[in-house]
């Protein structure tokens, strides 16, 4: 996609299943409306029964598309196997059962090095696709608690909401701002229709729709046609009746399912993942050679230089990761789901932990969403019938979007009308004859109305300095006068003293006709008479304040993006807690080019009166800044904004487009939540970069007693499948990471991915395992081995040189076992290990499993097929004494880096 028109289909159809379609489609647009509702056995009241609607269902199939949300078993294993380090194994595999099978001189354990490879793919593969089942199957769990509607006429139950996928071809369905489209559907009525069908053809700008019959032109894509509307697509304003005709795998919004997941930019998340994934492959590819050249240089045997230089390889590549990687984010969604938060897509978990911009419209998330309707003024702000009935008429006979306000409004006029004879008479006697809809540009919406006894009304509400500038006249002391600009200074007078009241004002305007046309349009909306305001209360949340506090505290900013007045946003967010010195407006931001608004987003934190594409604006202007950004909204506006941030969060009770558009939804508006999700995503990613920084530390400190070991070492240190069934051991152990507990110090503040740190750890804590690997080398070479088999290795005749070589390797073996294992407990923890920070009681066991696994292997048959020796028991004495005094340096140096570089994990 990415702004580029994705027609014809690539998909998953076949070109024959395509073409049927869209034949279908255009017998659609360019058949009378009879037509169609004949041919799909409905009317313009819906279809008759539910038999009607299996029926349909059973011909012409349902509304559900698999694809995102259900992957085949094939699938799902490819995707558990293939990844850049089991590729690396897999190629190391190949190569070494190649050398096995056509070099002579092999041995059996060349043979065993290809096994233990192999294993080690399948245990990563294997562990990362029942996890995946697993966190998928509670996906589609959770996912179930997220329900997107739609608005169906049904004959045997009238206009009712019920879940897309249970819509059937033949269905009448009503669209209005905010819906999305539900499948690919004929339009029989519209009033003012735009859809934005950016997710079909890339193209930005909202498309108009129409009614009527169309013979499409030949060569015109489909979606030019005027009177079709794809599933996928959303309504940005107006509203339309309009007839199923394809649902499910046979709309073209099926058609390009499986392109659907290259529309967003990579999020923070996966480009930090994507470029440590690269930092350990380009560190393996020039230390692997290097050890190669090394080795076959000093031992002059090549063939034994190659297995061990893939045995190296293997015990560079973190093959676990993206098990571990899976296995926290699932573990962070379910952990969620008990907070009554679906997690959609598993990496939004650990961009809230790594988000430290938090952006957010005003209205629904930092208030109430339960506005109420305080007051209805004249002009001089006097309580006045009029202006309820008028407002009233407005709201009562829409069709479009109705918001909270009109609600309120209708709900209090029902209220008042039984005490007030005039307003029941002022808001009773009407039909409609037709409607203006709501567009976030006009930001106003006109209703028509003629009265039984003649005459039409327009009525006009919407935000008061959009109003005025369609007014030419005021109701003013009981006239009609002329709108001059004193009238307007005491307008703006009045509202600015209810906005910093924190109310949201509105104007009501109207226009008589004698005989009007019985169409609308934009242009009618002009010469109004203003006839006075509507004042709003929609109080703070009362978790608001708290919420905002524990975000900053967890070194999260935020920033309010609203389509609302500056003065009421201002009044809002002194009650919550927010800084209100700085305020930009959306004509602010308009007029800055896109370098300066870079800078000024910084300094502000409020950003009021924005439209849709301003608000975007910004969330990728911060997102450029650096910033990992959230953006929580639950309207049509915000949809846009959600999708240009790292993690997009929205509430169950949002329109369809802005919960299909978020990554995170709130089963119920508490924003404290929220705090408690960038904690668990901090959790997920802490343990993910324990097991990065450990392994990759690690690693680096034993290529340098590799070296050490090839330049003075008449042996190699370690057989190639000695190494490679020490890192499956280590690997294993590290499977119960995703369980580990996290300092508290750890979570006060964003995480994000950075390579550069990991390199710098790498580089300054793994040198630490040499000095003990060279010590062990030395203690094996000069002590142990000569004692055990009585002189030096080349005084030895080749037979105990044998023995000699396997219990040296016996010795680096375990060692290397302990010191990576039991350095955990160190490394995983910027305090001291087990007074400041314990492990899980999980990776404790895990701990001890694989040290005790590892020392007992060489006392065993399969340790001698290895080519391991049993180990006296003077050198385990040694062991404790090196491996104490490896930790204690080890934290030494931590708390050297931590002055340094401010920093540990």
């Amino acid at each position: 996609m990415n702004g580029k028109t994705v027609f014809p289909f690539f998909a998953q159809k076949t070109a024959r299943e395509t073409v049927a379609t869209e034949e279908r489609l255009k017998v659609a647009a360019a058949s009378p409306a009879d037509d169609i509702l004949c041919r799909y056995r409905t009317t313009i009241r819906g279809l008759a029964s539910p038999a009607h609607v299996e029926a349909n269902r059973a011909r012409w199939g349902d509304n559900r598309i698999a694809q995102g949300r259900k992957k085949s078993l094939f699938m799902r294993l490819a995707r558990a196997f293939i990844n850049p380090f089991t590729a690396i194994l897999t190629a190391l595999a190949v190569i070494s059962f190649f050398t096995d099978i056509v070099l002579p001189a092999t041995d059996e354990q060349d043979f065993m090095t290809v096994a233990v490879i192999s294993a080690m793919v399948l245990l990563s593969g294997i562990l990362r696709f029942c996890q995946e089942m697993r966190s998928d199957r509670a996906a589609e769990k959770l996912a179930g608690m997220v329900e997107n509607t739609a608005c169906v006429l049904r004959q045997n139950g009238g206009w009712q909401e019920i879940p897309m996928e249970n819509i059937v071809a033949g269905d009448i369905v009503r669209l209005a701002a905010g819906d999305m489209v539900p499948a690919d559907c004929r339009i029989l009525q519209a009033k003012d229709l735009f859809i934005s069908q950016s997710a079909m053809t890339g193209e930005s700008e909202p498309v108009e729709k129409t009614a009527g019959q169309i013979v499409p032109e030949k060569g015109m894509a489909i979606t030019g046609i005027a009177n079709l509307a794809f599933m996928g697509s959303n309504v940005v304003s107006g509203t339309a009746l309009a007839i199923v005709v394809v649902t499910g795998e046979k709309t073209l919004f099926g058609s390009l399912a499986g392109s659907l997941d290259a529309r967003r930019e990579a999020t923070g998340f996966e480009k930090g993942l994507r470029s440590v994934s690269w930092l350990l492959i380009r560190f393996m590819l020039v230390m692997v050679p290097v050890v190669f050249i090394v080795n076959g240089i000093t031992k002059g045997d090549w063939l034994q230089a190659l297995l061990f230089a893939i045995s190296i390889a293997v015990g560079l590549t973190p093959e676990m990761l993206p098990m571990i990687v899976t296995t926290c984010l699932a573990k962070g969604a379910v952990a969620m789901s008990r907070k009554k938060t679906v997690i959609k897509n598993l990496g939004a978990i650990q961009n809230l932990g790594a988000m430290d911009v938090f952006c957010t419209d005003k209205t629904g998330t930092l208030t109430c969403d339960r506005v109420v309707l305080e007051r209805h003024l004249d002009i001089h702000g006097q309580e006045d019938s009029r202006v309820l009935a008028f407002a009233f008429l407005n709201s009562f006979y829409q069709t479009g979007l109705k918001n909270l306000m009109d609600i309120s409004i209708i709900e209090r006029t029902n209220e008042a009308c039984a005490g007030d004879p005039v307003l029941r008479r002022l808001s009773s006697g009407y039909t409609k004859t037709d409607e203006i809809p709501f567009d976030f540009e006009r930001r106003r919406m006109s209703v028509a109305v003629t009265r039984v006894t003649g005459g039409t009304l327009l009525v006009t509400k919407g935000a008061v300095e959009e109003m005025l500038a369609v007014c030419r006249y005021v109701q003013y002391r009981g006239q009609t006068v002329l709108l001059t600009d004193d009238i307007i200074r005491e307008i703006r007078e009045t509202v600015r003293k209810l906005n910093d009241d924190g109310m949201r004002v509105i104007a009501v305007a109207r226009k008589n006709y004698e005989t009007a046309a019985p169409d609308f349009c934009v242009a009618d909306e002009s010469d109004m008479i203003l006839t006075g305001y509507l004042a709003f209360l929609d109080p703070p949340r009362e978790s608001a304040r708290a919420a905002i506090a524990a975000l900053h505290a967890h070194g999260v900013g935020v920033k309010i993006l609203t389509g609302d007045n500056e003065r009421v946003t201002r009044a809002i967010c002194r009650q919550v807690g927010l800084p209100t010195g700085r305020i930009l407006t959306g004509s602010d931001v308009e007029e800055m080019d896109d370098t300066r608004l870079a800078v000024e987003i910084e300094t502000a934190d409020i950003f009021a009166r924005l439209s849709p594409r301003q608000k975007t604006r910004i969330v990728s202007a911060l997102r450029r800044n650096g910033h990992i950004v959230g953006y929580m909204g639950d309207g049509i506006n915000d949809a846009s904004a959600m999708k240009a941030a790292d993690v997009g969060i929205s509430v169950d009770t949002a329109v369809d487009i802005a919960k299909e558009s978020a990554d995170v939804v709130l089963l119920e508006k508490d924003l404290m939540v929220l705090e408690e999700g960038v904690i668990e995503g901090r959790k997920i990613y802490g343990n993910m970069i324990k097991y990065i920084k450990m392994t990759t530390s690690s690693n680096f400190g034993n290529m340098f007693s590799v070296l050490a070991a090839s330049f003075f070492l008449p042996f190699l240190p370690m057989a190639a499948v000695q190494i490679i069934l020490l890192n499956l051991i280590y690997d294993t152990v590290n499977i119960a990471l995703p369980w580990d507990n996290v300092d508290k110090a750890f979570l006060a503040r964003p995480r994000r991915w950075q390579a550069s740190s990991i390199r710098r750890f790498m580089l300054r804590i793994g040198p630490i395992s040499s000095v003990f690997d060279i010590a062990t080398f030395a203690l094996m070479y000069f002590i142990v081995c000569p004692a055990v088999f009585g002189g030096s290795f080349h005084a030895l005749d080749p037979v105990r040189q044998a023995g000699f070589i396997a219990l040296f390797q016996a010795g680096w073996f375990v060692e290397s076992m302990w010191t990576q294992t039991l350095v955990m407990q160190t490394i995983r923890t910027a305090g001291i290990p087990f007074v400041q920070s314990r492990a899980a009681v999980a990776v404790l066991l895990a701990s001890l499993a694989g040290v005790a696994l590892a020392s007992g292997i060489p006392f065993t048959v399969f340790g001698e097929a290895i080519g391991l020796e049993p180990l006296p028991a003077v050198y385990f004495a040694w062991l404790f004494a090196m491996t104490g005094s490896y930790l204690a340096l080890v934290t030494l140096a931590k708390k050297a880096y931590i002055r340094k570089y401010r920093e540990w994990l």
